[in-house]
């Protein structure tokens, strides 16, 4: 099975997530979302999985948010993962894609969720 964690490693959440993924056994995939942002195309591709909608992935207490006047209602979700694809800061943390399904792992114990029995087991222990 593999792990991918669309990483900030400044949030302790995200921090805290990658610690219950590693005590678990996986070793898995770090992209710093920040150094590394995801396409647009990927955007839309794990809201899709995780069946939320764009306003749902959306940092809110970020400058950008602010600036862009992102809280107003008139932005369609399509245009609010094109303002996530030029700002990655915009985008919540951390997000997970496992086989079991992909989750935006908040709480960070949201995670377990996605690692299967060997996860739940290996954070118990």
């Amino acid at each position: 099975m593999s792990v991918t964690i669309y990483h900030n490693p400044a949030c302790g959440t995200s921090r805290g997530v990658l610690e219950i993924i590693c005590n678990s056994g996986w070793e898995p995939e770090i992209i710093e979302y920040l150094k590394t942002p995801p396409a647009r195309e990927k955007i839309a591709e794990l809201l899709k999985r995780m069946d939320i909608t764009a306003r749902d992935l959306m940092r809110t207490n970020v400058e950008p948010y602010e600036t862009l006047n992102l809280a107003d209602p008139k932005w369609t979700d399509e245009q609010l993962v094109d303002f996530m694809a030029q700002h990655p800061i915009l985008i919540n943390r951390p997000v997970v894609v496992t086989p079991l399904g992909v989750r935006l792992c908040r709480p960070k114990e949201t995670v377990l969720e996605i690692l299967g029995s060997t996860g739940i087991a290996s954070a118990k222990t």
